[in-house]
């Protein structure tokens, strides 16, 4: 079973967290596989209704371990290239895929260090919390790296293509409040909130319409690359799945009723 990367789930609560906390979750070689064994068992459970991805101690993740990155250095140049595209495409991007594959909200909770691949995962959660002393960069620059993770996919999303070339170029630092205006998270806590505040939302998203949230998810991520006809098609067909479930039944009858609808995700 993983160690780098720990799961638990409780009450339909996946919890992944990034367990290097002595080496400020520096995302190793080791590392990359447990992340991607984790997120595999992830993609199997039943009864997972919403993820939430964390750091243990201080920090969520504050890049690469570049001192593991260091032990491949006996390579001649061809050969590391062929080892750490292997590593790219066969760990960190299938990991990535699946993250991005699952119906369920997944929101990211970040304290301290976020950097490099720490940034990409935290991008491509649904939701992301922070509290107001996180500190982050793209940092790929600043080593010799241009971006992985997805970070050249959801940065310009989020930011436009101008911010997110000069925050890739630059690689500068910059705190949680920076981070909110950029819309690269949603919230910026006291630092001694943000569980507290993690568990509302969860709870709030707990109580919601389950198949609609699987629904939002795939028709934000196919957005980008439709076409309006197609984009209203999918649309179409997202309604109509999901106005074949009881929580829509439910949503209409508590509006009608002047009450909080009880969704059950059926």
């Amino acid at each position: 079973m993983a160690n780098t990367v720990l799961l638990e789930v409780s009450n339909g609560v996946a919890t992944v967290t990034l367990n290097r906390p002595a080496q400020l979750n520096a995302f190793s070689i080791e590392m990359m596989e447990d992340l991607l064994e984790t997120v595999r068992d992830l993609r199997e459970r039943d009864g997972v209704e919403i993820v939430v991805l964390t750091g243990a101690g201080e920090h969520f993740m504050a890049g690469g371990d570049l001192k593991d990155f260091a032990t491949q250095f006996h390579l001649t140049p061809q050969a590391r290239l062929v080892t750490f595209r292997a590593l790219i495409e066969e760990r960190v991007n299938a990991s990535v895929e699946i993250l991005q594959s699952l119906s369920q909200p997944v929101i990211a909770k970040v304290r301290g260090a976020c950097a490099g691949f720490g940034l990409s995962l935290m991008l491509g959660c649904d939701l992301a919390l922070a509290a107001d002393s996180a500190k982050f960069t793209t940092a790929y620059s600043s080593i010799g790296l241009p971006a992985d993770g997805g970070m050249s996919f959801f940065l310009p999303r989020a930011v436009g293509h101008r911010k997110a070339m000069e925050l890739l170029l630059l690689a500068e630092r910059f705190d949680a409040a920076e981070a909110l205006r950029l819309g690269l998270i949603n919230r910026a806590l006291p630092a001694g909130d943000l569980d507290a505040e993690t568990d509302k939302l969860v709870a709030r998203l707990q109580a919601g319409p389950r198949h609609a949230y699987g629904e939002i998810k795939r028709l934000l991520a196919s957005s980008f690359d439709m076409r309006i006809e197609s984009q209203l098609q999918s649309e179409a067909e997202a309604f109509a799945r999901c106005s074949a479930t009881g929580d829509f039944v439910e949503g209409i009858n508590a509006f009608l009723e002047k009450r909080k609808p009880g969704f059950r995700g059926a």
